[in-house]
C-alpha cells in the first residue's frame, strides 16, 4: 500500500468521527480517573427491585471453570488468576463482566469467593478490569445478584464499597470516544447504581444515566425496531440492557423514570419483533455484521422475558415476506421451514461502523428448517487472516469486483470508505412470486464507477439471484456463496446438488460463467473456525454492463405450506 492509500484510508475513516469522539481521544490519553475521597458510608436507597433476569446457564459444573468464546479455563478457589497471560483481552473481559453471577446453580459460596478475590486482586485502575466496558457489565451485574431475593443480607461492607468505587471511576471514562454499544453500556451502569445507592454521588449517577439512555433510545433504537450497529447480536445485547432498565424502573414513582419506563415498554416491543422477525426456522439469529450465536440470550429467551415484564406477547412477523426499511434488512419466508434474509442496508453509523462487514446485497437461506447458505460468521476481533475474511467480501454471499473489497473494512473494527444503499424494494406480486431488487455504490471508487444491483425472485420451486453491474472498462467479477458445513456438495456438470443426510435440499447453477467448487470458512461461534464449500462464480475481464447470478431449484416437496 503506498503512502497516499494509507493517508486515504485514514482520511475516509477519521472523517466521519463526531468532534466529541475526537477530543475525548485526546483527553483519555492526557489524563486517567482517580478515586476521589469519599465522605461517610456508602448507603444503599430502599425500596428498589428487579422481577428474574435472563437466568445464565452454567457452562461447565465446576463452578470456578470457566468457558468463554469457545476457550476453558479452570482455577481452584484460592488461585483465580483474574489475568491469565495466554488468554486474549476478550476473554479476560468476560471474565471480568461477572455474567456468571446470573447462572443457574451457582452458589452464594463460590459468588462469595470471586467477589471476594475479585476486590483483593484487582486494584483501582487495573488493566481489562477497571476499564469502562467491563466496568459497566460488572456493576451491573453484582447490583443484579445482590437485588435478586433472599440475598440482601449478603452485602457485605466490602462489596458495597468496592462497588461504589468502581462507579466513581466509571462516570471518570465514560466512552465518549467510542460511543455507541459502549455508551450505552455506560449510561445503563450509571443508572442502576444511581438507583441502587442513595446520597449525592447517587443522584449524579442516576441524572447522568437517565440522560445518556434517553438520548440514544432515540439515536441508536431506529424506526423498524432495530439497533443502529445492524448486527442481529448487539441487537440482542441491547434489548436485555433495554428491557433490564424496564425492569428496574417499572415501579418507580419519579416522573422521570416512569416516563423512562413508558418509552421503555414501547422500544422493548418494537425491538423484540425485529429480533423475531431476524431469526432463522431453527430460532437462532442471522449471521451479518459482527453476530455470533451463543454470545447474547436466545431469541426467544428475550422474547420471553419481555412478555414478564409487558405482560404483553409479542408476536413474530408473519406472511411471505416483511422488511425492515431502516436497518435495510427484508426477509423471504414462502412457507414455513423456508427463510431468505437480505441485506441492504447501511454498514452501520458512520462515527462508530466497528463491527461493520462486507455483507451489502449478501443473503443467508434457510431451506426445511436447516440453514443451507450462510454467512461466515465472526470468529474474533483480533486483527487476523480469519478476522479479514469474515469482514470482506471473501467471507459474504455477494458480489466482488478485481478483488476489492466494497467497503473498506481494515484493522480489526476500522472502515474508511463504505457501501452504501442507493435503493431496496420488496414485494409479492400478484402471481404471488416474491421480488426484492436493490443496489449498492460501493465500487464507485474503482476505475469505471461500476454500481452493483442484485434482485431476488422466489417462484415456486425457484430462486433465481440477478446480479447487474453497470458502469465502463473490463472487470473481474466474482460471485460466492457459503454452504453451510453439514451439507453434502456434489457437483453434476454444470451443477451443484446440495443435501443433508442423503435429503436433497437444493440445485445450484450460475449465470453465464464458470462455476468452481472451494473450501472457505463458516464461523457461527466466536472461536470457532469449520470449513465449509464455497460457490464461485468467476467472470474475468469482462466488459461493463455485466449480467449474471444464481440459479438456486429447490425439491417441490419442500415448497408447500
Amino acid at each position: 500500500m503506498t503512502m497516499m492509500e494509507k493517508l486515504s484510508r485514514y482520511f475516509h475513516t477519521l472523517r466521519h468521527l463526531k468532534p466529541r469522539q475526537m477530543a475525548y481521544r485526546v483527553i483519555r490519553r492526557l489524563s486517567r480517573p482517580s478515586l476521589p475521597q469519599r465522605r461517610g458510608p456508602v448507603q444503599r436507597r430502599s425500596g428498589v427491585s428487579l422481577k428474574p433476569v435472563i437466568p445464565r446457564t452454567m457452562a461447565l459444573a465446576d463452578e470456578f471453570a470457566f468457558r468463554f468464546l469457545n476457550e476453558e479455563r479452570r482455577f481452584s478457589p484460592g488461585t483465580i488468576d483474574w489475568h491469565p497471560a495466554a488468554a486474549g483481552k476478550l476473554w479476560c473481559y468476560n471474565l471480568h463482566y461477572f455474567d456468571y453471577l446470573q447462572e443457574v446453580g451457582r452458589s452464594r459460596e463460590s459468588a462469595r469467593i470471586l467477589v471476594d478475590s475479585w476486590i483483593t486482586s484487582n486494584a483501582p485502575g487495573t488493566v481489562d478490569a477497571w476499564e469502562p466496558f467491563p466496568l459497566s457489565l460488572r456493576i451491573v451485574n453484582w447490583i443484579k445478584y445482590f437485588l435478586a431475593s433472599g440475598k440482601e443480607a449478603t452485602v457485605a461492607a466490602p462489596w458495597l464499597d468496592s462497588l461504589y468505587d468502581q462507579t466513581l471511576w466509571l462516570e471518570q471514562s465514560i466512552e465518549y470516544h467510542l460511543l455507541a454499544n459502549h455508551y450505552f453500556k455506560n449510561g445503563k451502569a450509571l443508572l442502576f447504581a444511581g438507583l441502587f445507592f442513595a446520597g449525592n454521588d447517587a443522584d449524579r449517577w442516576l441524572r447522568k444515566g437517565l440522560k445518556i439512555i434517553s438520548e440514544e433510545l432515540g439515536e441508536q433504537i431506529l424506526p423498524d425496531g432495530g439497533h443502529f450497529e445492524r448486527s442481529p447480536m448487539y441487537h440482542a445485547m441491547i434489548l436485555e440492557d433495554c428491557l433490564d432498565l424496564l425492569n428496574l424502573c417499572r415501579k418507580e414513582s419519579r416522573r422521570d423514570l416512569s416516563m423512562l419506563a413508558g418509552r421503555l415498554r414501547g422500544v422493548t416491543g418494537a425491538m423484540t419483533a425485529h429480533l423475531l422477525g431476524m431469526r432463522h426456522p431453527d430460532g437462532e439469529i442471522a449471521l451479518f455484521n459482527d453476530a455470533a450465536i451463543g454470545i447474547e440470550a436466545a431469541p426467544a429467551e428475550l422474547s420471553a422475558y419481555c412478555q414478564r415484564l409487558t405482560e404483553l406477547r409479542v408476536p413474530e412477523p408473519s406472511g411471505p415476506c416483511w422488511s425492515f426499511p431502516d436497518t435495510g434488512y427484508h426477509i423471504m419466508a414462502p412457507v414455513p421451514g423456508n427463510r431468505l434474509i437480505i441485506d441492504c442496508g447501511p454498514v452501520g453509523p458512520d462515527y462508530q461502523p466497528g463491527h461493520s462487514h462486507c455483507d451489502t446485497l449478501s443473503f443467508e437461506l434457510s431451506l426445511a428448517g436447516q440453514r443451507v447458505i450462510v454467512d461466515s460468521g465472526c470468529c474474533r476481533y483480533l486483527d487476523g487472516d480469519i478476522r479479514r475474511y469474515n469482514r470482506g467480501n471473501a467471507g459474504h454471499n455477494t458480489l466482488t469486483i478485481d478483488g476489492a473489497n466494497q467497503t473498506e473494512v481494515w484493522g480489526a473494527h476500522r472502515c474508511a470508505r463504505r457501501a452504501r444503499p442507493l435503493y431496496a424494494r420488496l414485494e409479492q406480486r400478484p402471481d404471488g412470486s416474491l421480488r426484492f431488487e436493490g443496489g449498492h455504490d460501493g465500487y464507485r471508487r474503482l476505475p469505471g464507477s461500476p454500481v452493483h444491483h442484485r434482485a431476488f425472485t422466489w417462484s415456486g420451486s425457484t430462486l433465481a439471484v440477478d446480479d447487474r453491474v453497470e458502469g465502463r472498462g473490463s472487470h473481474d467479477i466474482e460471485l460466492r456463496l457459503h454452504i453451510h458445513p453439514a451439507c453434502t456438495v456434489k457437483r453434476d456438470g454444470d451443477t451443484i446438488l446440495v443435501s443433508s443426510d442423503e435429503r436433497p435440499l437444493a440445485v445450484i447453477s450460475t449465470v453465464g460463467a464458470i462455476l468452481e467448487c472451494d473450501t472457505g470458512w463458516y464461523s457461527p461461534r466466536f472461536g470457532i473456525r469449520l470449513p465449509c464449500p464455497v460457490l464461485r462464480s468467476i467472470q474475468r475481464r469482462t466488459a461493463l454492463p455485466f449480467r449474471g447470478g444464481w440459479r438456486i431449484t429447490v425439491p417441490p416437496e419442500l415448497t408447500r405450506s
